[in-house]
């Protein structure tokens, strides 16, 4: 199969692209260091000849609610067509778990957009809803500080790793299209607090965590347990210990 990346280049892009080159599968790294720019639609139509399937990891450089829906909107019209006109077969899409229950504003109402744009296409499509990926705590963190403290809600939380996600996302891609959406997250239920205080461990952040349901997390526009996976479901394998192991493993190599 040829197999294009569409910001193969990025966190979940790369190791997408390794798994590929595991399985012996030609791959194409589409990112704006090859040439190519979806927001605009510049260089898809090289990108994607002869092209047998898409996997769209793509991410909005600004998170806000406008900014997202924008780069979502214009990225996801742009492959549509280029798909179209290369004789596609199956477009791949990783979106976050719960952007199908939002209103009209944040991050998640944008991917939940992109969804539906995906579904309306011409392409048969297979989309993956993933949870929050085990280093995304970092940035949950640095979003919600006050001085020295995190305050998040103790919401339920199942987060994933990325190298899980991009495994399925292989998978997916050289499967029949699902011409629907699946959920996957980690091993693992804790609270939001609970997550971010572990992965903050791993880096020696002396920032304290706290559990306060008074208030509403930054990047995070739903409420309820709609965090969680829901049928159908994919339940990854690696769980945070083990990420946490290899993210020591990783410091101690690099001499940090």
């Amino acid at each position: 199969m040829r197999i294009v990346v569409l910001g193969g280049t990025g966190q979940v892009g790369r190791k997408v692209v390794d798994s590929l080159e595991r399985r012996a599968q030609a791959v194409v790294v589409a990112s704006r260091a090859s040439g190519v720019d979806a927001r605009t639609g510049q260089g898809l139509d090289a990108a994607l000849e002869f092209a047998d399937a898409v996997i769209d990891v793509t991410n909005a450089p600004d998170v806000s609610s406008r900014a997202a829906r924008g780069f979502f909107e214009d990225t996801t019209a742009h492959l549509l067509a280029a798909e179209q006109k290369a004789g596609v077969k199956h477009h791949v899409v990783l979106s976050i778990v719960g952007a199908d229950h939002t209103g009209e504003e944040g991050y998640f109402a944008a991917k939940g957009i992109q969804e539906r744009a995906v579904r309306s296409g011409p392409t048969p499509f297979s989309i993956l809803r993933s949870t929050q990926f085990y280093d995304f705590a970092r940035r949950i963190a640095e979003w919600n500080t006050t001085d020295d403290t995190v305050h998040l809600p103790a919401k339920p939380v199942q987060p994933v790793a990325a190298s899980d996600v991009a495994e399925q996302l292989v998978q997916l891609a050289m499967s029949a299209p699902l011409a629907g959406a699946v959920d996957m997250g980690g091993p693992e239920q804790m609270s939001l607090p609970e997550f971010v205080h572990r992965v903050l461990r791993v880096d020696n952040d002396p920032r304290y965590v706290v559990a306060d349901d008074d208030i509403t997390p930054v990047g995070f526009n739903i409420s309820g347990d709609l965090l969680l996976p829901h049928p159908p479901s994919v339940q990854a394998v690696t769980t945070l210990d083990s990420w946490v192991r290899a993210e020591n493993r990783s410091k101690v190599a690099r001499g940090r």
